[in-house]
């Protein structure tokens, strides 16, 4: 019997990327998730990236630190506020302090290179482009513009040994969609961790573009998110 594919697997901890994680394992493959320290203050996910790898059942699981705070220009790695309380529509219409500048493209290069050495043709990434706060490297027509750069930049590629894919399961479903997929295969959400400005003690803020996306997600489930919030800030 043939060795199940490999594939390496985005994973930060949060909701998205998990599910993303789950989707992979459903469709035959064998995951190596890879999650990035780059500075973001909200590091309390990587824990969470930890648990939910050993409980999927990964094949291997690595934690590259970058310094992303370098560049600065993101309230996700300076000391600029996480913006709170933002209306829905106001997230969606310009890119947020949050965006962390080039962020994306930076992750994919290091899947990039880790899926060459493994001789990997997949790569899985939990981007949206409904629910997804405004982010530029979210967009489908980024995605397949770094796929295209992606085998035109590799051994592999230019050799004809592999045609690399970058898979976004998630690129087209709202919030809602997403989490309901996840239910459906066993995703234990109340291992995940999404909010941009947790507590000390892990606790989500319930104000972050990203909490207040994630609890409308929940809500229209008819669900109570299961992740830990700080009092009287889950509405």
């Amino acid at each position: 019997m043939a060795s199940p594919p490999r594939a390496v697997v985005l994973v930060s901890g949060g909701l998205d990327s998990t599910t993303t994680l789950a989707i992979a394992k459903r469709d035959g493959f064998r995951p190596y998730a890879l999650s990035f320290r780059y500075g973001q203050r909200h590091v309390v996910e990587l824990s969470a990236a930890r648990e939910i790898c050993r409980r999927t059942g990964v094949a291997e699981h690595a934690v590259v630190a970058i310094d992303l705070g370098f560049f600065g220009g993101s309230a996700l790695t300076s000391s600029i506020p996480v913006p709170k309380g933002r209306d829905l529509a106001a997230m969606a219409g310009e890119i947020p302090l949050t965006y962390v500048p080039a962020r994306n493209t930076i992750f994919l290069s290091y899947a990039l290179a880790w899926a060459e050495v493994l001789g990997a043709a997949d790569i899985f990434l939990g981007v949206n482009a409904l629910d997804y706060s405004g982010y530029p490297d979210c967009r489908p027509e980024y995605i397949a513009a770094f796929e295209t750069m992606a085998n035109l930049a590799t051994r592999a590629g230019v050799e004809g040994r592999t045609t690399l894919r970058i898979h976004t399961p998630l690129i087209s479903l709202t919030k809602r969609e997403i989490i309901s997929l996840g239910l459906t295969l066993g995703v234990d959400y109340s291992q995940t961790r999404s909010c941009y400005d947790p507590t000390l003690k892990g606790e989500a803020c319930g104000q972050c573009d990203s909490c207040q996306l994630r609890l409308k997600g929940f809500r229209e489930n008819g669900l109570e998110d299961p992740a830990p919030y700080v009092a009287m800030r889950r509405e």
